[in-house]
């Protein structure tokens, strides 16, 4: 993180803890509305090694191809901005930041969500969500979604930029009390770049990945990138960031999210302990299965073994202890991820087969992603803590078996027969990069599609000829 971020976030903390606001929870999610809500509205939400070791699978599934692929995009995508000129020696013009119909104001512990099209929003914080209400009367010019609504007694009176890395503003309003004003950082998907010329550096990447997704015929291919190292401006590049396949364990990116978020919020602390019984044991990937039960299992082993194992026992558990889906799903909510649904828990086949299954998109991928890395979600202990265990990972058939020995990376896989996945960040000192590698169709193949696109992103980023910038 930033110098700048830092200072930023302990600003907004300092503005959260005078917060407190009586709002109801009963978050709008694939599992239902919450009860005591005005007005709520739900989402349906080269040289690559040989692939050996273990898969990184929840179970068995269905093989008989991906269920939603989703719309593809040119090989730019829609985050192709910055302006390119084809006159030798001019240097692309910076273009106006791209307004967003989505876009959600951060602060620590919570976010404010606004759906400029739909005319909702949503609060949900440490201390209470609002679920997706309905703002009629939103009025939207010049770039900014502005109104007010009431819940349970408390307004939400906010303005909120539809750009990227503007400033928003929330005040809470409840009876018999000040008012108290939030301020913070608007994020949308894709945040827009900070320098578009440096930016517009990294534009030759979406070719290159676009070659190697037009390769992969037996697997419908997305890959979503993004500089988080100021090196290419904080550019995002993507092809196909839309494809929507089954999102297997990566998943359990966001059910370590939902968790880490409610230990900065002071809710829960990673040293409390949950009682796993014989029941809960499932088979798939993992290291809980090969335990003895019953016995009590702290939070901070379930989160660890969640990412560096996989474990689908420790996702079925944590699953349970934040409340079942509908918690996950109003986080990604509240970050308005509109590819990505927790529908399923791991190795539930029945349930895989009733049409109940978990989606992603390399777009919402590395939306949580940056939002994680740049302090948007998380505290920067949580932050660290997170991008920890994805460095432990223990199934490296993938991103790193593309790259040479000792690239730091820190990532998260997910197998199923039709899909595989690899996501993190390349730590590479001074080009750290967040991406999202996403493949539906047979898994051998889709492992391969991968690796390409691991290695054709590592390439660009440490060769000078390939679009980096000589230091």
């Amino acid at each position: 993180m930033r110098k700048s971020d830092k200072k930023r976030s302990s600003s907004l903390l300092a503005a959260a803890i005078a917060l407190v606001v009586a709002a109801t929870t009963g978050p709008a999610t694939a599992d239902g509305p919450g009860p005591n809500h005005r007005t709520t509205l739900g989402y349906a939400a080269d040289g690559p090694t040989a692939d050996t070791g273990p898969k990184d699978t929840d179970g068995p599934s269905d093989t008989d191809g991906p269920n939603d692929t989703g719309g593809r995009s040119d090989t730019g995508g829609p985050n192709d901005t910055g302006g390119r000129s084809d006159e030798p020696g001019v240097e692309p013009t910076p273009e106006r930041a791209p307004t967003s119909e989505v876009s959600w104001l951060s602060f620590p512990g919570g976010a404010f969500a606004v759906d400029s099209l739909g005319h909702t929003v949503r609060y949900r914080a440490c201390d209470g969500d609002t679920g997706r209400v309905a703002d009629p009367d939103m009025r939207v010019a010049a770039g900014v979604a502005s109104g007010a609504v009431v819940v349970e007694g408390t307004a939400y009176r906010y303005r909120v930029p539809l750009v990227g890395r503007s400033e928003g503003t929330l005040e809470v309003i409840q009876r018999h009390r000040p008012p108290t004003t939030l301020t913070g950082v608007v994020v949308t998907s894709p945040q827009p770049p900070t320098d578009p010329v440096a930016g517009a550096r990294l534009f030759p990447l979406s070719g290159q990945l676009a070659r190697v997704v037009a390769d992969a015929s037996l697997n419908p291919a997305g890959a979503t990138v993004r500089d988080l190292s100021g090196r290419y401006g904080d550019q995002q590049v993507s092809v196909n960031g839309s494809l929507r396949p089954k999102a297997a364990s990566v998943i359990k990116l966001w059910i370590l999210v939902e968790l880490l978020r409610r230990v900065d919020c002071g809710q829960v602390s990673l040293d409390d302990g949950v009682l796993v019984t014989p029941a809960d044991v499932v088979g798939g990937t993992g290291q809980l299965q090969f335990e003895t039960f019953p016995q009590v299992v702290t939070l901070y082993r379930l989160a660890r073994y969640l990412i560096k194992y996989s474990d689908n026992v420790a996702a079925n558990v944590l699953i349970t202890y934040l409340g079942g889906f509908a918690p996950v799903n109003a986080l990604i909510d509240s970050m308005n991820q509109r590819s990505t649904i927790l529908a399923r828990r791991m190795l539930d086949s029945a349930a895989a087969q009733r049409g109940e299954e978990n989606y992603t998109s390399p777009d919402d991928v590395v939306s949580l992603l940056g939002a994680v890395w740049d302090g948007e979600v998380l505290t920067p202990a949580s932050r660290d803590l997170m991008i920890g265990f994805m460095r432990e990972q223990t199934l490296n058939t993938k991103i790193p078996a593309a790259l040479p020995p000792g690239v730091p990376v820190a990532h998260k896989t997910g197998d199923l027969p039709d899909a595989s996945h690899d996501v993190g960040y390349y730590l590479i000192p001074g080009t750290e990069t967040a991406v999202a590698f996403l493949t539906a169709g047979p898994m051998a193949t889709g492992d391969e599609t991968v690796r390409r696109m691991a290695r054709t992103v590592y390439d660009f980023l440490v060769t000078p000829s390939g679009g980096a910038v000589e230091e």
